[in-house]
């Protein structure tokens, strides 16, 4: 199985969630069929419109939207009054807004994390869980992704890790976080390139090595910027909050797909929720790493979003 046909809203908006945020949503598929949400990555990644078609449009009524600072959201790329509470309100808020009683909840890698922590925290929102590339946000998670990786993309981390003075490579997260947040330009887009340049060479089974310097965008700057943000606060949450919440969860219906190879999101924190959660209906992609455009974990999210028409 592969996506689904491209597809257009029905309906968008801009909602106003406080705090000086207001977060762009849009409504596809069928109106009255099985609400859905659609969490991105990053944070910051944003949405865009291929998410849309993870989801049988006559079934599912999909709702998918930009968190704090991503994207269409504006102020763009603010990391002020962005935390992981504020990001579980802002769904509440969208729920609330579209007259939604309860949702299936989809996300992958930082989708993921907030998709659990979502359901801990309003249970009986969720409908069931169809997640992805699973980072459940403790510290040797961040560890992994800023020193772990160059395991097996070294090319890559020596070109992230070589943007920064020696001086202050022992610590690449303080370092790209100030240059992330400085107000000026020529300062954070540089920065914003180099890091967001590293996470996506790491994210495919196939990498593509290149010697040409990474490319500044606005679509780096808010990736970078929201991560480097919640990494150096451990995420907002606790480094084994969601594990330790799993026993309240286990009577929803839950996909779990998973690269073999994923170096982002390394197999062996899917295993531990997989340990904790054992009704989990685990897909593990032998030949797949972190992107969730791959061919066999695309096809898996489609599989998994079919599966759960009959289940919730």
């Amino acid at each position: 199985m592969d996506l689904y046909p491209k597809i257009e809203p029905y309906d968008r908006g801009m909602l106003d969630v406080g705090d000086g945020h207001r977060l762009y949503y849009e409504q596809s598929g069928n109106p009255q069929g099985i609400p859905v949400v659609f969490l991105h990555g990053g944070p910051g990644a944003g949405s865009n419109p291929a998410h849309r078609r993870f989801f049988d449009p006559d079934v599912y009524r999909i709702v998918i939207f930009d968190q704090r600072g991503a994207g269409r959201s504006r102020p763009f790329a603010s990391v002020e009054n962005n935390t992981t509470d504020h990001l579980v309100q802002d769904i509440e808020s969208l729920r609330t807004h579209l007259n939604i009683q309860n949702w299936l909840v989809f996300g992958g890698s930082w989708g993921s994390t907030l998709a659990l922590v979502y359901a801990l925290r309003h249970t009986s929102r969720c409908r069931g869980l169809v997640l992805r590339g699973i980072f459940l946000g403790s510290n040797a998670e961040l560890d992994w992704f800023l020193y772990g990786m160059r395991t097996v993309f070294p090319e890559a981390w020596r070109r992230f890790s070589e943007n920064i003075p020696d001086a202050e490579q022992s610590d690449l997260l303080t370092a790209y976080h100030m240059r992330l947040v400085d107000p000026s330009p020529e300062v954070h887009m540089p920065a914003a390139a180099y890091w967001a340049g590293y996470e996506t060479s790491c994210s495919n089974l196939l990498a593509s090595p290149s010697e040409a310097p990474p490319q500044a965008s606005s679509g780096a700057l808010s990736l970078a910027r929201i991560e480097a943000h919640f990494f150096i606060n451990d995420v907002f949450i606790g480094d084994t909050e969601i594990l330790d919440g799993v026993p309240g969860l286990r009577h929803l219906p839950c996909v779990v797909v998973q690269g073999r190879y994923d170096m982002v999101c390394p197999i062996r924190t899917a295993d531990a929720l997989v340990r904790a959660w054992p009704e989990i209906d685990y897909r593990i992609v032998p030949d797949a790493g972190h992107s969730a455009m791959e061919p066999g974990i695309r096809s898996q999210l489609v599989r998994a979003t079919e599966s759960m028409k009959d289940r919730i």
